[in-house]
């Protein structure tokens, strides 16, 4: 809690005086291949957006057309240029032309799953339109799946963590900040105790 309490402090002064340009910006650059703090602004924006110094719906159009632009950027970046750096980088570690072969077949198989869910983790959120054009997916089933991505992505940390807030800020009144210390450790828990009932009944079906 402190540490989102600190970089909510940190990041406000320039949210609230930048606002949504700085919101597009951060996470435009970050999705065509630049390291950026996207995903944290957009928590930070949607937590701004329940004390009500953002608009949630200004977030939320904001964040998913610069996901989906700067992807597509990252898109032509490596259609362009991504081929050639590849057989001209890959020479010296044993990839040539028909490796690069072998995985556009693969992503042509496999890509719609990669661009959609690419998003929701560090780096390949940073190179997952410039691997798609250098597998030369087809532009329009990127965009449809980079567009499902980004409204995914955008609907958890956005809209979810503006509805969490709200419903945290109901109910504030009643706990102190160890209450509060107390709920978040027993969702950690739940979640734990998730993960391992799907792990285990996993290992179930496969014996």
């Amino acid at each position: 809690m402190r540490f989102w309490h600190d970089s909510l402090q940190s990041l406000e002064p320039y949210l609230a005086h930048y606002g949504y340009p700085l919101l597009f910006l951060v996470i435009f650059i970050e999705s065509f291949g630049i390291p950026a703090p996207g995903q944290t602004l957009l928590i930070a924006s949607a937590v701004l957006a329940v004390h009500g110094k953002l608009d949630i719906t200004l977030v939320l159009v904001t964040a998913f057309f610069a996901a989906v632009s700067g992807d597509s950027l990252g898109y032509w970046i490596g259609l362009k240029g991504g081929h050639r750096l590849i057989l001209r980088v890959g020479r010296y570690v044993g990839v040539g032309a028909q490796e690069v072969r072998r995985m556009q077949e693969k992503f042509a198989r496999y890509g719609g799953w990669f661009v959609t869910f690419a998003r929701f983790f560090e780096v390949l959120r940073q190179v997952n339109g410039i691997v798609s054009g250098t597998a030369e997916m087809p532009f329009r089933r990127f965009l449809l799946f980079n567009a499902s991505g980004a409204l995914l992505w955008v609907s958890l940390w956005g809209l979810g963590t503006f509805r969490l807030g709200r419903h945290l800020r109901m109910y504030e009144q009643y706990f102190d900040e160890a209450s509060l210390y107390f709920i978040v450790a027993l969702v950690v828990v739940l979640v734990l105790l998730l993960i391992w009932f799907v792990n285990h009944h996993r290992r179930g079906r496969q014996r």
